[in-house]
């Protein structure tokens, strides 16, 4: 089974709450920050490395996985669909934890 960051058993997210030294043997268990990137699906991960490496080149995607130009783009497409509802979804979250000025007033 490939690495996935997907929980097996009800397939949200799973988040990093683990960090192990190798030398000293020193371990960390909290719930670690994790960047966007890392919160997309595994297989938008790889595709966003192969762009990378790619150069930014759909067209190179495309000739390397032997699919069409418009498959690849549409890939993309998917990719960024995916991190807009991330970044948007993070947005509307900050902005419910800020307090609105009405109980800002009422707490001085």
């Amino acid at each position: 089974m490939p690495p996935t960051n997907s929980c097996p058993y009800c397939q949200q997210t799973m988040h990093v709450c683990g960090m192990h030294c190798p030398a000293c043997d020193v371990e960390v268990r909290a719930e670690f920050p994790a960047s966007r990137l890392s919160e997309l699906p595994t297989e938008h991960q790889r595709f966003i490395e192969l762009f990378v490496l790619s150069g930014g080149s759909l067209k190179q995607i495309a000739e390397q996985a032997g699919v069409s130009y418009p498959t690849v783009r549409s890939r993309l497409d998917k990719v960024i669909r995916t991190l807009r509802e991330s970044v948007e979804a993070s947005q509307r979250q900050a902005q419910a934890e800020l307090p609105d000025a009405a109980q800002v007033l009422k707490a001085i």
